[in-house]
């Protein structure tokens, strides 16, 4: 497993705890605590394909409106810089974190923040032609009026299923995802949360994090990157963690 630690994350091992922490942070600096196990490997060598089964418990410092960041665990293809380039469309099957401002609005009736059980599948694009295609409409968005229908066609060009998960983040947590070709179900303490009809294709790689980023994809068309000042020292804990 790959360490990732940047802008004062650190992760610590206190028994059979494992925890991802991040300092009291500023708008400009980028703090992450991350281990992934794609560092290093082109996409297309990613080592996870289903079937595949994930399970862990976890409890966070916040909840996530006050989590000052992302944070989550699961698997994804990478696709971003840390500025919020595009390197290819992105793909993701995980149990995701998001606090104000962040409003990646992916799916009709769900927030575009909170704690979510969730599935993009995007295909594969080929990111030459991901990023002139979301240039143009980027621009458009801004015009008076276009916003909100460019964003629900383009949520319609995308396979994305969420659900909010009604507990609390502070606590221990027993978490489950089991991703299958074009199924993927999310379980919490046991109970079914998310039956995910287009979970996306393989190769994905394994992330587990906490950060101070944000990135907006409002369902009016504003689009955004930035970092999230913090007073406070926020965590990630995560125990019994097994995967195959």
């Amino acid at each position: 497993m790959h360490t990732l630690e940047i802008g004062g994350g650190r992760i610590e091992r206190q028994g059979d705890v494992t925890r991802f922490v991040i300092p009291h942070t500023t708008k400009r600096t980028y703090a992450d605590a991350q281990w992934d196990d794609y560092h290093g490997l082109r996409r297309s060598s990613f080592p996870h394909h289903p079937p595949l089964r994930l399970s862990l418990r976890a409890r966070f410092s916040h909840e996530a409106e006050t989590l000052g960041g992302t944070a989550g665990f699961g698997f994804w293809n990478d696709p971003f810089t840390i500025s919020g380039g595009i390197l290819a469309s992105p793909n993701t099957v995980w149990f995701f974190a998001a606090s104000p401002p962040n409003d990646q609005y992916l799916c009709d009736g769900i927030p575009g923040r909170g704690w979510k059980a969730a599935t993009l599948n995007t295909g594969r694009w080929p990111p030459l032609l991901v990023a002139p295609a979301a240039v143009p409409a980027i621009l458009l968005t801004r015009i008076p009026g276009l916003g909100r229908p460019i964003m629900k066609l383009a949520r319609r060009m995308i396979k994305a299923h969420e659900r909010l998960i009604d507990l609390k983040m502070t606590e221990w947590h027993d978490y489950e995802l089991t991703w299958n070709e074009g199924l993927a179900v999310f379980r919490v303490d046991a109970a079914e949360v998310l039956r995910s009809p287009a979970a996306p294709a393989s190769p994905l790689g394994l992330v587990m994090w906490i950060d101070n980023q944000y990135a907006v994809a409002s369902e009016t068309g504003d689009f955004r990157f930035g970092l999230i000042p913090h007073p406070e020292e926020r965590w990630m804990e995560i125990r019994d963690f097994a995967i195959g």
